[in-house]
């Protein structure tokens, strides 16, 4: 505990920043804009991500800090905890005042130019249809699930099936709230919460398929390689690779935030020419391929690639407990949650992730595969809440070498399914 640092800070000096930004919360001193939003955002963030890592249980099945800060701020909102003058300015700075759309815009860009550009070509020709098989079986079972129980296939695809293949919250149910928004007609918080059930029960239950797929393989040995994700060991497909240590300055910093924002602007622009041609797909998505095409034909200087990813290594490290906790106060209704759990929604969850694991399996299988390492990786990691997600499903599995093919699910596989998202509700809902 002498050593312990929360938020960067020494536990005495974070307890007095604490009770100050309590204080000024409840005396009405605490500054507006963005100055008062971002400090509450980043200390009660921080503490709400610590007691979600600490808490048994749900740091194990539920996605640790991430779930408790998002409903932490829900049920600040939602019982009336601070003022609502409070809650206003903070909901202003993560929807129109921009936070949410600077962190996604990092988190993207980083994410993708962060990855070994040999992986990634590699991940789109052998491993890329894994995931399509995996993604397209869950939102078909789910869609079954749905018909079966008497509700529409749509709903079920969109609200369910998409939100928990998405990669979780920050990368995933997020900005798949913004890209359905538009096309619903319905703002981006109302169908958030639609989302977050979905994706924490999602991500429980990927935790727990991981295990069960660890005891499948010791049963039956034939479906595993014990870690080894090719059956051919003489088959190039080694994830392994040095990665060379890269001095960062802090004026990369700068570079790092005007790359990411300007891929966010670029893509913008792209979608205001082909809406004007009648193509309604969200800047995001613009963005992924802008940003993965730059990658894979090496167009960006590699200093440039370095500071964008130290650019989001920062950001994650830093305001992701700031981000979610905002997600809560802003997005998440926790009205809404409560009403939507059901017997019923738990099976379509569940049959979300049993064909994300078939998916994954069997077209693992016929491109080299072994199936449970194909099911977990492209599988399970796509279906699970991201990088904490990741850590917990290999952890399950038993399997924490597969972490590269993780990233690629979790990285790739959140943008791809924005992708489909940002196709498909025009289609459903159009």
């Amino acid at each position: 505990m002498k050593d312990f640092k929360l938020a960067g800070l020494k536990l005495p000096v974070f307890i007095v920043v604490l009770i100050l930004s309590i204080i000024s919360i409840y005396t009405n001193t605490l500054p507006k804009g963005m100055v008062g939003a971002f400090f509450i955002l980043l200390i009660f963030g921080e503490l709400f991500n610590l007691i979600g890592n600490k808490t048994p249980i749900i740091n194990t099945f539920f996605g640790g800090g991430a779930i408790v800060c998002i409903f932490g701020g829900a049920a600040i909102v939602y019982f009336k905890l601070i003022p609502e003058p409070i809650i206003k300015n903070t909901s202003t700075f993560m929807t129109t005042g921009g936070f949410l759309d600077f962190y996604i815009a990092a988190l993207i860009t980083g994410s993708i130019l962060g990855m070994n550009r040999k992986l990634l070509i590699k991940a789109c020709l052998r491993y890329l249809p894994c995931i399509i098989a995996s993604v397209a079986v869950a939102l078909l079972f789910v869609a079954l699930g749905g018909v079966l129980f008497g509700m529409s296939f749509k709903e079920t695809t969109a609200y369910i099936g998409i939100p928990i293949m998405g990669g979780g919250m920050g990368a995933g149910a997020v900005p798949i709230s913004k890209v359905f928004a538009p096309t619903l007609g319905v703002d981006a918080k109302v169908i958030l919460a639609k989302l977050v059930p979905a994706v924490a029960l999602g991500n429980a239950m990927a935790i727990v398929a991981g295990g069960l797929l660890n005891r499948l393989g010791k049963s039956k040995p034939a479906l595993t390689g014990n870690g080894n994700l090719v059956r051919n060991s003489q088959d190039d497909f080694s994830v392994e690779h040095t990665k060379e240590q890269k001095e960062i300055k802090i004026t990369d910093y700068s570079a790092g935030i005007i790359v990411s924002t300007g891929f966010f602007a670029f893509g913008a622009v792209i979608a205001m020419i082909m809406k004007f041609i009648g193509v309604n797909i969200h800047t995001y998505a613009w963005m992924i391929i802008t940003v993965a095409v730059c990658k894979m034909l090496d167009i960006l200087p590699h200093n440039i690639s370095n500071a964008v990813e130290h650019w989001y290594a920062f950001i994650a490290k830093n305001f992701t407990g700031a981000l979610m906790l905002g997600i809560g106060v802003a997005y998440t209704d926790l009205g809404q949650i409560i009403s939507a759990f059901s017997l019923q929604y738990v099976v379509l969850c569940a049959l979300v992730v049993i064909g994300a694991i078939i998916g994954a399996g069997i077209v693992g299988h016929l491109v080299g595969f072994y199936f449970i390492e194909s099911a977990i990786t492209a599988g399970l990691c796509m279906a699970n809440m991201g990088g904490t997600g990741d850590v917990a499903v290999l952890t399950a599995s038993n399997r924490m070498e597969l972490m590269p093919f993780a990233q690629i699910s979790s990285r790739l596989g959140g943008a791809f399914i924005i992708l489909i998202a940002s196709f498909l509700v025009p289609i459903f809902f159009g």
